[in-house]
């Protein structure tokens, strides 16, 4: 079968809602910085990821004003690199003192506190950069993204791979039309199997008991909105990601990154339902030690092809789990990257791709190669990021040119992968009604995972 052909005018067309989403939908980004001049940057969180965000935001070109951190051990590392930083405990206190010293602020907590301390910098003016998933809920979510448009920021989540080569060159290739209508996706993680000699056990029904609250951590704070519970390092400062009340599970660490390309290419962001398929040792702590979850989209107008798409079954699998090999597809051919990938089944043929969307191919390899000369002459058609994600936020904030995965476009994504939780913890599938955020079948509980009840003394 002959595939179709698009004009690069109609592909640019199609993706400038993503691209420029905060130009064509709502107001331009407010800018008080040219782009010779240097921003001025406070960092939330920054120990681990923070400080790798902050050192990939400053470099040697913007100033590091302000460092916030409830554990000052965990974040000794930027304290050292940045000792003419202001150092707090409480971003509340931090903003309120440094409003008129800081532009921009990173934001790389644990994900139970994205919201809040991205909402409070947002009122002030500030812009954000906030680590993935933006929120620990829907309802946060959609917080964050009228608060984006009302004050008129910056903004970017941090899933890398948005801003990379990969993803464009697989998208390019599925709206060219070398596997046909994709008919369904299949996107996987070794999460968080593959952390559990660091203590990111999931599966856990139970709290852990209590130990002694280190002396260099402000334990009330770092548990912020969440209820309380006595101190555990199997909490923090690592192992959070599984519980609850803190994070969002394996879903909810690589969801933004691995399902992101399957979200761009065929433009995933409306559910009609979602079922978690599969689980073990499911429980009200923390998240499955394995799971399945099976997304179903209706056909759709895709607004970043704006081209019409069937009907797709997109299905996660996490904790070790992966879908069956492709038909002719040998043992020791690799698909993803191993331990993170996709693999879309079209009406003519089998992509697979890497974590961000990289190394997108054919399979088996002999499609690849056979198609090869055909391949290495689809256009270009998608824009490139100038620099690297983190840059794109820095310019977006000095220049009003939105970045590659502003709010517009990562509120979506998120909302999404924090879908799969909600079938996760349900237990049961979802009809999903978008506009209203609730299910339309009357599935018990539902409500309490689409917008949590938070700590006495904090609200958003």
């Amino acid at each position: 079968m002959k595939r179709k052909q698009l004009s690069r005018r109609m592909f640019l067309a199609g993706t400038a809602a993503v691209i420029a989403g905060c130009k064509t939908r709502g107001p331009g980004i407010i800018t008080t910085k040219s782009p010779n001049e240097r921003l001025n940057v406070a960092g939330i969180g920054v120990g681990g990821q923070g400080h790798g965000d902050l050192s990939n935001v400053v470099r040697d070109t913007e100033n590091l004003v302000a460092l916030c951190d409830v554990d000052w051990d965990r974040a000794s590392n930027s304290f050292n690199r940045w000792p003419d930083a202001t150092k707090y405990k409480d971003f509340r206190v931090m903003l309120d003192k440094e409003a008129k010293n800081i532009d921009a602020v990173v934001v790389a907590t644990p994900d139970h506190m994205h919201a809040f301390a991205a909402m409070a910098a947002m009122e002030l003016g500030k812009h954000v950069y906030v680590e993935k998933p933006l929120t620990h809920s829907i309802s946060e979510a959609r917080v964050l993204l009228k608060a984006a448009r009302r004050y008129r920021v910056a903004t970017q989540m941090g899933n890398q791979g948005h801003s990379g080569e990969g993803v464009r060159q697989m998208c390019e290739m599925i709206w060219a039309g070398f596997i046909g209508e994709v008919k369904e996706a299949h996107i996987w993680t070794d999460r968080s199997k593959s952390h559990i000699s660091s203590g990111w056990i999931q599966g856990q029904p139970n709290p852990l008991p209590e130990e002694p609250i280190p002396d260099t951590l402000d334990w009330n704070q770092w548990i912020g909105p969440a209820p309380m519970r006595p101190y555990n390092h199997g909490y923090c400062p690592f192992a959070w990601r599984g519980w609850w009340d803190f994070g969002c599970g394996a879903l909810g660490d690589m969801g933004c990154h691995i399902m992101d390309p399957a979200f761009w290419a065929l433009d995933l962001s409306e559910p009609a339902s979602v079922e978690c398929i599969h689980q073990k040792d499911k429980n009200d702590q923390t998240g499955p030690s394995e799971a399945i979850v099976k997304y179903e989209f209706p056909a759709r107008h895709n607004r970043f092809a704006k081209k019409k798409m069937g009907p797709v079954d997109v299905y996660w699998y996490e904790g070790g789990l992966k879908p069956k090999r492709p038909e002719g597809v040998s043992e020791d051919e690799k698909l993803g990257d191993d331990s993170n990938g996709s693999l879309f089944f079209g009406e003519n043929g089998v992509l697979t791709a890497g974590c961000y969307g990289g190394d997108s191919r054919l399979v088996p390899a002999a499609q690849m190669e056979a198609r090869k000369g055909e391949l290495e002459n689809v256009p270009k058609v998608l824009p490139r990021v100038r620099g690297s994600h983190h840059q794109s936020w820095v310019n977006a904030c000095k220049t009003g040119e939105p970045s590659a995965s502003n709010f517009e476009y990562a509120v979506p994504l998120t909302e999404m992968v924090l879908l799969g939780n909600l079938a996760m913890r349900s237990g049961e599938k979802v009809y999903w009604d978008a506009k209203n955020m609730c299910a339309t079948n009357n599935v018990p509980n539902v409500e309490q995972y689409v917008k949590r009840e938070y700590r006495e003394g904090w609200t958003l």
